[in-house]
């Protein structure tokens, strides 16, 4: 505040909020650990921390007012996606410092679920319990729903075959194609979860059944759309970087947290009665969007591209610089039954994918279709891209 010649007198409300300088993650790193605490020690009575595996992790601390707000969010979510105290809800994201297992499984028992604290992983023990227990909400990351689904098939089981009525998925970036193939193979209808460890984990907005945007939990934060560029704040309807202010947290309260999420901020009236503002399903990250011969490439788009095209949602890209040219291979799981084409016929897929690929982003990759089950699963957050440059 002192480098932007800000004090506290300075900050009447809402409408100063702009005048105040960002958080970042590095700014968290560095206060790391007690850096940032608001709160003594002795009240505060949970850690979590973010997922991340290079240099100093992110911390965030909750006192029990804050655990309270926190799955009275998840809540909200749960109760959007349709589920009572007659519901089953299944939660499949990972426990211990990860946000998304806690936070669902106490959202689960405010609304009064059955709950079933599975974590992630042993997909087989995950499809027993679900089928024997009539496991009603499924919760966990979309693509290892995506999983879940196709390894039911596998099994035999049709979407009918389950008692699954809804799915609440976050913490990875999916497509609304992806979406829709969930769906299918779970027979469910798929609800968009968002949050981040560091304003108190998933369920700082939510999606109802309009499911045109996740309404953000306005009692608790505050939302502003800035140009990643500039800083400067822009108006309602405006593309650009999810900035987050918590107004009711005690042990770890972040003002003007930069997300590095892409997305879009609106008012418009929602079928479903509620008021708080909406965003938009993440159109990538500012920081994790690649740059590729000098031109802006995001994962969603070519998932997008393999999904409308019948592909499968297993797929990894790869970017790599040879001759101080950038290259962009795309290895993207064929299904059984492609799987059983001739070689050329694979050759002719390739090609015709890579040009779908090509007029979306509008540079060319090289295809690669391989036998199914040859990319690594994923029971957490999927890895979709390797970049093998070295650009630092």
């Amino acid at each position: 505040m002192d480098e932007k010649g800000v004090t506290p007198e300075d900050i009447h409300g809402i409408e100063d909020l702009h005048k105040l300088p960002f958080l970042t993650k590095a700014d968290l790193r560095e206060a790391y650990p007690y850096g940032l605490l608001a709160k003594p020690l002795s009240e505060c009575v949970r850690i979590q921390s973010t997922s991340g595996t290079t240099g100093k992790r992110v911390v965030a601390f909750y006192t029990q007012h804050d655990v309270d707000l926190w799955e009275d969010c998840c809540a909200r979510a749960v109760v959007a996606a349709g589920g009572t105290n007659e519901d089953v809800c299944q939660v499949c994201y990972g426990y211990g410092l990860f946000t998304g297992g806690p936070g669902l499984n106490g959202g689960s028992h405010k609304v009064g679920c059955l709950t079933l604290p599975m974590s992630s992983g042993n997909t087989e023990r995950q499809i027993q319990f679900m089928m024997d227990l009539g496991s009603t909400i499924l919760c966990c990351t979309p693509s290892y729903a995506a999983y879940i689904g196709e390894s039911l098939k596998e099994r035999g089981y049709k979407p009918e075959d389950n008692k699954l009525k809804a799915g609440i998925f976050g913490a990875e970036p999916w497509t609304e194609e992806m979406r829709r193939d969930i769906e299918n193979s779970l027979g469910i209808k798929a609800y968009d979860i968002y949050g981040l460890t560091e304003t108190s984990g998933p369920g700082v907005s939510f999606e109802c059944s309009e499911q045109t945007g996740m309404h953000i939990n306005e009692d608790h934060f505050i939302a502003e759309i800035i140009d990643p560029e500039t800083g400067e704040v822009l108006p309602e309807g405006s593309k650009g970087e999810l900035v987050f202010t918590s107004i009711t947290k005690e042990a770890f309260p972040l003002l003007r947290y930069r997300t590095r999420d892409i997305c879009v901020l609106s008012r418009e009236k929602c079928s479903c009665g509620r008021t708080f503002i909406k965003m938009t399903k993440p159109m990538g990250r500012s920081d994790d969007m690649m740059i590729i011969r000098g031109v802006n490439v995001f994962p969603s788009q070519i998932e997008t591209v393999l999904l409308n095209e019948g592909y499968s949602p297993n797929y990894q890209i790869v970017v790599d610089r040879e001759n101080n040219t950038d290259t962009l291979d795309i290895n993207v799981e064929l299904s059984p039954e492609m799987f059983s084409d001739t070689v050329k016929s694979v050759t002719g897929r390739e090609k015709k994918l890579a040009e779908a690929i090509k007029t979306m982003l509008g540079i060319s990759p090289a295809v690669h279709l391989v036998p199914p089950k040859t990319i690594a699963r994923s029971e957490g957050k999927a890895v979709r891209v390797i970049d093998k440059r070295k650009l630092v």
